[in-house]
């Protein structure tokens, strides 16, 4: 995790061999209620978001283009495991 004096956030390392690929979808509504509870800093093209609720969890990837946003989720997982990704995916072994 690469940080600079204006950013507050954690950036995401660079993808390490044999990283794990994540499923990335279409954002749905599965969780009724859901809060970022962690996130990568928005100076980059792509900003990532932990996102918890009802004991589950998933992680949102916002890729900011000049002509919008383009987001998508990975499916659900309990909360342990999600963090678990979050980390590997911070340290290059998921993307």
């Amino acid at each position: 995790m690469l940080m600079t004096e204006k950013c507050v956030s954690p950036h995401v390392a660079m993808p390490q061999n044999g990283y794990r690929r994540l499923d990335w979808r279409t954002p749905y509504r599965g969780l009724e209620r859901v809060r970022p509870t962690a996130w990568t800093c928005g100076c980059r093209a792509t900003v990532y978001e932990l996102c918890e609720g009802g004991g589950q969890a998933f992680i949102r990837r916002t890729v900011q283009l000049d002509s919008g946003h383009e987001i998508h989720e990975t499916p659900c997982w309990p909360i342990p495991e999600a963090r678990t990704i979050w980390t590997a995916l911070l340290t290059g072994r998921a993307r």
